[in-house]
């Protein structure tokens, strides 16, 4: 990965069409070595999570290529690549498995990432998430822990519980959750390993359980 890390540092001080034109070699290969992780990183998790087996990287893969026609950033490229993979694709509104390389302190995660859950999801698949939590908060509270290393994602959470729920709920911080996510900041030496994708399956593994309740929940909202 140190070539993909090295590109990614080149583009961020050099975020423009001339630049990239001139080096797009080194892009290519760069996302050459990137798509061949991802299509391993699939493998890998399938072997653990059956829901995700079947899916190509081009299911997982996000664009590098920025839209910024309505975008008050005009950078034309971004600073990272991402995958995630998650049962029908990346669009499908299902929670997955998300693997993010990016220069430290470069503005948009500020930095690599392993992420596990629901990002932004639909107020239906949200509220269906809160239900089982309501429902199942111990099973809930016990996949979080389950997922040593990571953190829930709060910064986006909400100050008091979501109105109709009941604030005196043993679990009540999960449900003022936005975004039930949970993360993990991996630095360069992870990124580095020569075993980065054992070390990275390993930690996905550990949030399997978290990914497929909320999975569950997902699948009640779109009955």
């Amino acid at each position: 990965m140190k070539k993909v890390l090295t590109f990614l540092s080149q583009i961020r001080e050099n975020n423009n069409k001339e630049w990239f034109d001139a080096h797009k070699a080194e892009y290519t290969e760069a996302n050459s070595l990137f798509t061949s992780f991802t299509e391993k990183l699939i493998l890998g998790i399938g072997e653990f999570d059956p829901s995700v087996r079947g899916l190509t990287t081009k299911d997982c893969l996000y664009r590098f290529y920025r839209d910024i026609r309505f975008s008050p950033n005009k950078m034309p490229y971004k600073i990272h690549f991402g995958a995630y993979i998650c049962p029908h694709g990346k669009k499908s509104g299902y929670a997955g498995y998300y693997f993010h390389i990016e220069p430290e302190g470069s503005g948009y995660l500020n930095g690599h990432q392993l992420d596990t859950g629901l990002y932004c999801p639909a107020p239906e698949v949200l509220k269906s998430v809160r239900e089982g939590i309501l429902l199942n908060g111990d099973t809930f509270d016990a996949a979080v822990k389950e997922a040593e290393g990571f953190v829930l994602e709060d910064s986006q959470a909400l100050k008091k519980v979501p109105r109709g729920y009941p604030a005196d709920f043993k679990y009540a911080d999960y449900l003022k959750l936005k975004n039930p996510c949970l993360c993990k900041h991996v630095d360069d030496a992870f990124i580095l390993s020569d075993h980065l994708l054992e070390n990275t399956l390993e930690a996905f593994s550990k949030t399997y359980t978290f990914n497929k309740l909320l999975n569950e929940s997902v699948e009640y909202a779109l009955e």
